[in-house]
């Protein structure tokens, strides 16, 4: 089997296109809630603070004097902690999002009817040809 037809069936089995779907979706829904956090929680968070704005919370690591995080960055090496605080808000808000979402799914299928019983499978042609036998040899 050559490497192509290799990575051609893997590429098309259903769990890598799943994963591939996933992936995507995932990374729509990364961009809503960085969104989110950046802004309408933050902002929120920062009026509440007194006008707290953790975007620009830094320490320069060059001996900067800059006031805000870009300019700081220019200027050389940061210790951006104030990033950290809202890429940390914005991980916990998705995981809590996550595991409300996983939550309800769960539910859902809990509380889904069963699925019908299935059909028997049919007899094989073999074993009724045997049991026909079997009973012709009987009388």
């Amino acid at each position: 089997m050559s490497f192509a037809s290799e990575f051609r069936e893997f590429a098309t089995k259903g769990n890598v296109m799943d994963l591939a779907v996933g992936v995507i979706i995932g990374g729509a829904f990364g961009k809503i809630v960085d969104s989110l956090v950046g802004d309408i929680n933050m902002p929120v968070v920062s009026k509440v603070t007194g006008g707290l704005d953790f975007s620009n919370y830094f320490i320069p690591l060059a001996g900067q004097t800059a006031t805000t995080l870009a300019d700081a960055k220019k200027a050389g090496a940061v210790f951006a902690y104030g990033n950290f605080v809202t890429v940390l808000v914005n991980f916990i808000i998705l995981a809590f999002i996550i595991f409300v979402m996983v939550k309800q799914i769960n539910r859902l299928k809990r509380n889904a009817p069963p699925p019908p019983p299935a059909a028997p499978a049919p007899t094989p042609e073999d074993v009724v040809l045997l049991r026909e036998i079997r009973d012709a040899l009987k009388k």
